[in-house]
């Protein structure tokens, strides 16, 4: 071997030794038990209880059948884990070693080699321990010991002199979720359920970095670079920027350090629709004599985000400023996407958000009842235009304000803030879900007969909280730029009327107070960041509820018992029975609680968008399911696209072209999102009958500019349009077009509710391109076409105009497709 690669063979030698190194404890064999029990059994980590007990054929899977209720001991008892593992001489010999669990759930107790380490009393939290001392060459034991939550909670419970509402599930820092939700199972977890892994280091190394953007103009982009780094000695060290060299002086122990960086020519990070969602790399390297001690990457975005809230005539506004201009947000709410989050993967992340981003969403909010996801949720929405407004984990119930809480609390903010706060996704940090008005509104106090001195106790720890502990502890660990904050959502609650004038707004007249549909045009608030409807899950979904042959009918107490809302099928079918012919049979039953479910959210986001710029944010509920379930979400826990996602993506078009019926009038609205501007628009309107023949056609014209606005027409008297007779036999086609008659947006608009149109029956065909694209064409109106096979379609629960064909892509080539339309209903 010659000198020079001699030399640069033990250079990289030398670099590989000084460089913080990780092994990941999840991969050595587990095992645990029940500590009642002697006897150990294999487990996997990350994990549950409750999936080792299933691997282990303990119990049966509490998503089938009736088995949720046949697993509830098991949040009653306390859980042993633990492994054996070796350690070797050459790592012995670091300087330091930390045994690191980002998650473990939640009351435990770990122990290295006999000696108790440390307690631990929260799931959302980082422990990181300092072990060198503890281990020995050789073999190793590592245990931990789970206290039931339930228990825990109960114990924590008794100290406070009232009762609180949802105890024990408010005094433990867990996922509220699991404790029971109008959607989800009671599944209360215990176990290791993120990663567990060793970090060897030496002399220093970086243990937080936070990136601040200082300037940001079209030529550069200036920013801090903020490092937390730990040093065991005092002296001159270097860190690397993406290769640019700066030299520190570094004290012994804990040290923050200040490094500025440019970029030139910068690309904004873009909200979907709004550009590209770009993003930029940031290596950080210290080093010390040529070593390398500790690294970091960071993948940042450039962007600026304002929350304006300005008083006005009708009260206040509320939206987002991206990049110097008003971003109206289209999205939904996200719940954990599995009871048991310890088997989400990457690929069902990235799948949820990129059926957000195909929907045209660019908002999602993350409720406050689940879990501060994982760093593949935020990537994937950092890579997909999506911003986050994110609910810290409290939701629907009180909360104590006692130091040991409160202190528990600021590490869990602090912990979550510094592992979330460089994604450009971040939109917002919120504080919770509808505490302020479950304090305010939900009568919590009359029920449990509170004394005035019990309710300003839980205003008093309310405001300690929300007000105090978090947005200050936002504060010590946010850099400038990242802060704001929004105590609780919504801000008023929806039986008030200044829910609709200011602050954001849950609003659910409609299902909790079975107000019709069209409510909902009248309901409209300045930021709607709740709202929703029940529909049933697509046909897989149902089948996986059972174990064994599906007995697809209404009566089974196994779908029964898939709908956690306790008046959800009565509500359900009220809705139908207003707007549908209700089937008896199963199939076409769950066919039409997903229209009657996108129905109304198209009513919904409709009203709100023609609304513009008094109101600028819709955020439907829900995006997903954490098991097989009748609810709120547009997409089931299979994935499949429930009929309410397909039409998410029509309604949230960038531009769309809308109406609105008042006082036998028709009102159009020209609605535009974007960034780009429409000159000289005008919306060609057709009274067409279903067998296709057009019976009038008008044309509205506008001389004015569509940008970033919406634009509303001169209203038509209906009468003028269509005979009374005719309005269940007729619809108008509307097409939005600009300068040069470019088509901008297309829509249909139907005078009758679905159950009162005269279909005919359609002759639908289906055409097969490729293998993966099919053409479907009709000969009169099909109305909301739905193709059923194992695929995915393009589109699906579709109006197919008469003497037109729409051609559907496929995600994979399938032989059997099935089509039913609304008209199928109508004969029963």
């Amino acid at each position: 071997m010659n000198r020079s690669i001699l030399f640069v063979f033990l250079f990289m030698q030398s670099i590989m030794s000084a460089q913080v190194t990780e092994r990941n404890l999840s991969s050595e064999k587990w095992q645990f038990r029940n500590t009642k029990e002697q006897n150990w059994l294999p487990a996997k980590i990350p994990g549950t209880v409750h999936l080792d007990l299933m691997h282990n054929k303990v119990i049966s899977d509490p998503f089938k059948d009736e088995n949720e209720k046949k697993v509830q001991w098991i949040e009653n008892e306390d859980w042993e884990y633990q492994t054996h593992f070796k350690i070797s001489s050459k790592e012995l010999e670091n300087d330091h070693i930390d045994l690191v669990f980002n998650g473990l759930d939640a009351f435990s107790e770990i122990y290295m080699n006999g000696k108790l380490l440390k307690k631990t009393d929260n799931m959302f939290r980082k422990w990181e321990i300092p072990v060198k001392e503890f281990l020995k060459e050789g073999n190793n034991e590592l245990k931990i010991k789970f206290r039931s939550a339930v228990n825990e909670g109960k114990e924590l419970a008794k100290k406070v002199p009232f009762t609180m509402p949802e105890s024990p599930r408010s005094f433990v820092r867990k996922a509220q979720y699991q404790f029971g939700w109008d959607w989800g199972p009671r599944l209360v977890t215990a176990g290791i359920w993120k990663d567990v892994e060793f970090i060897f280091w030496n002399q220093a190394k970086i243990e937080n970095l936070k990136t601040e953007q200082k300037v940001l103009t079209k030529q550069k982009a200036e920013l801090n670079i903020q490092a937390e780094i730990v040093a065991d000695n005092e002296g001159e060290y270097s860190i690397f920027i993406n290769k640019n060299k700066e030299n520190i002086q570094l004290k012994k122990g804990k040290n923050t350090v200040q490094i500025p960086f440019t970029i030139q020519n910068p690309k904004l990070w873009q909200p979907n629709g709004w550009g590209g969602p770009n993003l930029y790399d940031i290596k950080i390297s210290l080093q010390k004599e040529s070593k390398i001690l500790s690294d970091k990457v960071e993948r940042i975005g450039l962007k600026t985000i304002e929350l304006i809230q300005e008083k006005d005539s009708k009260g206040k506004s509320f939206y987002f400023k991206v990049n110097g201009k008003p971003l109206y947000a289209k999205g939904t709410n996200w719940i954990p996407a599995d009871s048991f989050s310890p088997r989400m993967t990457k690929e069902k992340y990235r799948k949820l958000i990129k059926d957000a981003k195909d929907a045209h969403m660019n908002m999602i909010r993350v409720w406050g009842g689940g879990i501060y996801e994982d760093d593949e949720f935020y990537k994937a929405c950092d890579e997909n235009g999506i911003l986050v407004w994110q609910d810290f984990m409290f939701a629907g119930s009180f909360y104590p304000a006692d130091e040991d809480f409160l202190n528990n609390v600021k590490e869990e903010v602090k912990d979550q803030v510094n592992r979330l706060q460089n994604h450009p996704s971040i939109a917002l940090w919120c504080g919770n879900n509808e505490i302020d008005e479950a304090i305010v509104n939900w009568g919590y106090q009359k029920q449990f007969k509170y004394s005035k001195e019990d309710s300003l106790q839980v205003w008093k720890d309310y405001k300690k909280l929300f007000h105090e502990v978090i947005p200050n502890a936002l504060k010590e660990n946010l850099t400038s730029g990242k802060s704001i904050y929004w105590p609780s959502s919504p801000s008023i609650g929806w039986g008030h009327k200044e829910s609709l004038t200011e602050g954001d707004s849950h609003y659910w007249g409609v299902w909790w107070g079975e107000q019709p549909f069209e409510m909902y045009n009248e309901k409209t608030g300045r930021f709607m960041s709740e709202y929703g409807f029940q529909g049933m899950p697509g046909l897989e979904a149902v089948k996986s509820m059972f174990s064994g042959t599906p007995d697809l009918s209404l009566q089974n107490p196994v779908i029964k018992a898939h709908e956690k809302n306790t008046r959800g099928w009565e509500i359900i079918s009220e809705y139908m029975k207003r707007d549908y012919k209700v089937p008896t049979d199963f199939v076409k039953y769950s066919y039409i609680s997903q229209l009657l479910q996108a129905r109304g959210m198209r009513i919904a986001v409709e009203a709100h968008r023609r609304a513009k710029p008094y109101n600028m944010g819709t955020l439907y509920w829900q995006l997903n399911d954490c098991w097989p379930v009748v609810s709120w979400s547009s997409i089931d826990y299979l994935g499949n696209w429930k009929a309410l996602h397909y039409q998410m993506k029509r309604s949230f078009e960038q531009q769309v072209i809308l109406t609105e019926e008042k006082d036998g009038t028709l009102n159009f609205y020209a609605v535009n999102d974007g960034l780009k501007n429409f000159n000289d628009v005008n919306i060609e309107i057709k009274s067409v009958n279903f067998d296709g023949k057009i019976l009038k056609e008008i044309n509205l014209s506008s001389t004015g500019s569509l940008l970033e606005s919406v634009m509303k027409f001169k209203p038509v008297q209906i009468n003028s349009l269509i005979a009374e007779s005719d309005k269940n036999k007729v619809f108008l086609q509307l097409i939005l077009k600009g300068k040069g008659g470019k088509v901008i947006a297309v829509n249909q608009h139907f005078f009758s509710k679905p159950k009162d149109i005269q279909l005919t029956r359609p002759a639908i065909k289906i055409k097969r391109i490729t293998a993966e694209e099919i053409e479907v064409s009709t000969d009169v109106l099909a109305k909301d076409v739905c193709l059923m096979g194992d695929t995915h379609f393009s589109d699906n629960f579709f109006d197919l105009l008469p003497n037109t064909s729409r051609k559907i892509k496929l995600s994979k080539p399938v032989e059997n497709i099935k089509i039913m339309s609304l008209w199928d209903t109508l004969q029963d």
